[in-house]
């Protein structure tokens, strides 16, 4: 089992730094699961109540409007009733667009944890979990916000490009969770 941590809190697009010009740490972990199969684990501090990023995080549809990447992310019926999401990611990767489609089924603990399995989409597998976790440092009540994907990408699609564009990606994505927070919060 072959396992790095890269935490990089310097290498962040400029428009996803603070106000005060300090990016919020980011800490990444890739397990190899099989000879194309990963898992990545994403983890940030956010220095706001459960409530308030369990809001953010439900907020299905205007995902697309702040996290970097993500094309589209819009509820479908449920044919059981269930929570059904189409999320489409674009980037552009060795001069030419990159796009994955996944259509998720999500399973919400309220405040605790949001699992996800992919029931159609460009992977052969793809599925995984948002975990919030409340802390209190003193009077500063947070939550330790964890991301993990489990990702099986199609023979087509080059295992080390998809690892090391996903790391970067989930390294932005909770990033811009957390500014979409602070965002929140100061209105």
């Amino acid at each position: 089992m072959n396992l790095d941590t890269a935490s990089d809190e310097t290498s962040l697009e400029p428009n996803l730094t603070l106000d005060t010009g300090v990016a919020p740490s980011v800490d990444i972990q890739i397990e190899k699961i099989a000879d194309r199969q990963r898992q990545i684990t994403a983890k940030i501090h956010i220095p706001h109540p459960v409530e308030q990023i369990w809001k953010v995080l439900t907020d299905y549809e205007a995902l697309a409007d702040f996290i970097p990447n993500l094309a589209k992310s819009c509820l479908l019926n449920h044919p059981d009733g269930g929570i059904r999401l189409e999320q489409v990611g674009s980037q552009r990767l060795l001069n030419f667009n990159f796009c994955a489609r996944v259509v998720l089924d999500l399973q919400e603990s309220f405040l605790q944890e949001i699992k996800f399995c992919m029931v159609e989409g460009d992977f052969k597998g793809f599925s995984g979990s948002w975990c919030l976790e409340p802390y209190t440092n003193g009077e500063i009540t947070g939550t330790n916000l964890c991301y993990t994907i489990q990702v099986w990408p199609k023979l087509t699609m080059p295992i080390a490009i998809i690892e090391n564009r996903l790391s970067k990606d989930l390294r932005l994505n909770l990033v811009a969770i957390y500014q979409r927070v602070q965002q929140i919060a100061s209105q």
